[in-house]
């Protein structure tokens, strides 16, 4: 894919990350998804008005473009967002398989207004036994077994 940064995409992710905050609906994040030089989905943080902790400018940026185009893949699109990605959104977006980033802020520059991803980062890299939450291995046996009741199956789609 050419890479072709926009400034007009830039400009509309961060007019909605202030959407975001003079409407009371959440952080100043924004997000918009684009494809074909056109914007296919936008979002802004919105976390405080829907009670969702999922519901970050990115994730609804990407929710309201797959919805848009009827797929659950993103191939072909570019991601706006008025700031780096956490590692939640970062990780929807390799699950959309957006092929680009754009961002503004940094998370250094999210910390700073005591938005700081920085201790997930830090619990990814430890040992499940080792994180702050609990994770206890329980009972595998059914779950395994629907696990290769997936892999045998042979109308699946997968993603």
């Amino acid at each position: 894919m050419k890479q072709s940064y926009n400034k007009t995409f830039m400009k509309r992710a961060v007019e909605l990350s202030d959407i975001a905050i003079e409407s009371n609906k959440g952080g100043p994040f924004g997000a918009v998804i684009v494809k074909d030089g056109k914007i296919i989905g936008e979002g802004y943080n919105m976390v405080t008005s829907t009670n969702d902790p999922t519901a970050h400018a990115e994730i609804v940026a990407i929710r309201n473009a797959c919805k848009r185009v009827s797929a659950f893949h993103l191939e072909g699109c570019e991601i706006y967002t008025s700031c780096e990605p956490c590692p939640m959104c970062l990780s929807a977006i390799y699950w959309a398989h957006i092929d680009i980033i754009y961002y503004a802020n940094s998370h250094k520059d999210a910390e700073r207004i005591d938005f700081s991803d920085s201790f997930i980062y830090k619990e990814i890299r430890l040992k499940p036994d080792e994180r702050s939450i609990p994770m206890i291995p329980s009972g595998n046996g059914d779950a395994l077994k629907v696990f290769m009741k997936w892999k045998g199956k042979e109308d699946k789609i997968p993603y």
